[in-house]
């Protein structure tokens, strides 16, 4: 009699006794004695035997979970392809406003210092009130999208930001302004943690590598155009139409939120307590290799909040750029940072793009110290941070990789920890390049971070690879 099996053969028990057992998955059989017939299973020969095949129960409900625990998201790249162009598109939206919520109003600082009447470190605490909300939101907003999901936690933030952007245009002193700038931190939040957190929900190993630096390759548009857009803006409707446009554009990416699937499932959300959720910061901490990417990623991260809160007085105050051409200039450095991007993926294993670009940005700073103390070139200081700004892009893109790869069964935690680390520094080195001499102040931070970058490499040079391919 003929045996009928759709299927592939999963188990093959030899009891001591009785019939010989063939489990399948997926199930579905009809089976029969088949007396003195020959078989042959994996170059196994049985004879004479009774077989009896056994739909495997364990096995078809795992199939079923598995099933369940595919996200909206990623159901819907597997049945559209060119979802991915639109998933791309949009994670460098939310994290391009990140980047927007600093790099966009830099260029208007000292005209804001003179509106209001108020001196240089008082002006840079809007940018350390920022970065202050931006670690803060993320601390808050990545626990709580671990437990209801990453769509509800990104149109909050959204809508929070575009308030507080429309509220800052109306402020009539400097510290409502500053406390504005808190808030619109904890909103853009939102979207910069998890412009991380969603690829690495659907994504693990080279695929998420990849996804993780065309976004931020791409997204070296964000600090490249943001000093542009935001100098000329800033030179035709004064520093409170800067506002308004990053409202305007918070508001587009809200409008366009129904397209963006919901990338964690059910099954894989925090159960219990909201408060349970934030126990996964415990885990992360705990985890050595995690915690040196998130520390290399924090000190270079710190580096280039400290460039971004001195090149406004540096290159217009010190050199006399105008608003607009220091815009351009900023957006032409951004583009090393793109370049450095752009180049991790061509290391193997990813981890020695991070140690190159350490070397890279050490030699950079080297000799931009020295200048800013003692040359006062335009031309050499730009060619000095290009050369740091293309260690970074290095950095940047490989740290965020590896750390999220470490950290994503703890995916919404993980991102904000990693996101906290660089304004932490950023927040504390804002001011201090405003001190005194600025030129001197920014060379003396300059070092330093460089100093710290440059522990966290060589860490990071003697742990194992986690990503070989």
């Amino acid at each position: 009699m003929p045996l009928a099996m759709i299927g592939r053969v999963n188990t093959i028990i030899f009891p001591a006794k009785g019939p010989l057992i063939i489990s399948t998955f997926p199930a579905f059989f009809t089976f029969t004695d088949i007396p003195d017939t020959i078989f042959r299973c994996k170059n196994t020969t049985l004879f004479n035997r009774k077989i009896v095949i056994k739909q495997d129960m364990d096995n078809t409900k795992q199939n079923t979970n598995s099933t369940t625990s595919v996200s909206a998201m990623g159901r819907q790249l597997s049945a559209h392809p060119r979802y991915y162009t639109f998933l791309v598109g949009y994670l460098v939206c939310l994290s391009a406003l990140g980047s927007f919520v600093n790099d966009m109003y830099s260029p208007a600082l000292p005209a804001m210092v003179k509106f209001f009447h108020c001196s240089v470190p008082t002006g840079q605490m809007g940018l350390t009130m920022g970065m202050t909300g931006l670690g803060l939101g993320q601390i808050i907003l990545g626990p709580v999208s671990d437990h209801y999901g990453r769509r509800p936690v990104l149109m909050v933030s959204l809508s929070l930001f575009i308030v507080s952007a429309i509220v800052s245009v109306f402020s009539p002193t400097i510290h409502t302004f500053n406390l504005c700038r808190l808030f619109q931190g904890m909103g853009a939040s939102g979207g910069y943690f998890l412009a991380r957190t969603i690829p690495a929900d659907v994504y693990s190993g080279r695929p998420l590598a990849r996804l993780m630096a065309l976004i931020g390759a791409i997204n070296g548009i964000a600090p490249a155009s943001a000093p542009v857009i935001g100098g000329v803006t800033a030179d035709q409707w004064g520093w409170k139409g800067v506002f308004v446009v990053l409202a305007v554009f918070a508001a587009i990416i809200l409008a366009l939120s129904p397209g963006l699937k919901e990338s964690l499932a059910e099954s894989k959300r925090s159960s219990g307590s909201i408060l349970r959720s934030f126990g996964g910061y415990r885990h992360l901490l705990g985890n050595y290799r995690f915690m040196v990417h998130v520390c290399f990623k924090g000190a270079a991260l710190g580096l280039l909040f400290a460039y971004i809160s001195s090149a406004p007085f540096i290159l217009q105050t010190h050199y006399g750029l105008s608003q607009t051409s220091y815009g351009f200039v900023i957006g032409f450095n951004s583009l090393f940072v793109v370049s450095g991007s752009m180049l991790a993926l061509r290391f193997h294993p990813l981890k020695k793009a991070a140690v190159t670009g350490a070397g890279l940005l050490a030699a950079g700073v080297a000799a931009q110290a020295i200048a800013l103390w003692h040359v006062h070139s335009l031309w050499l200081f730009e060619a000095c941070m290009c050369v740091s700004l293309l260690g970074l892009g290095l950095i940047f893109s490989t740290t965020n990789t590896l750390a999220m790869n470490e950290g994503r069964q703890h995916a919404g935690e993980a991102s904000a920890v990693l996101g906290v680390a660089g304004y932490a520094v950023g927040a504390v080195v804002s001011p201090l390049v405003g001190m005194g001499d600025i030129l001197h102040s920014t060379a003396i931070v300059f070092v330093a971070l460089t100093v710290i970058t440059g522990v966290f490499a060589l860490l990071t040079r003697h742990i194992a690879p986690d990503l070989d391919t």
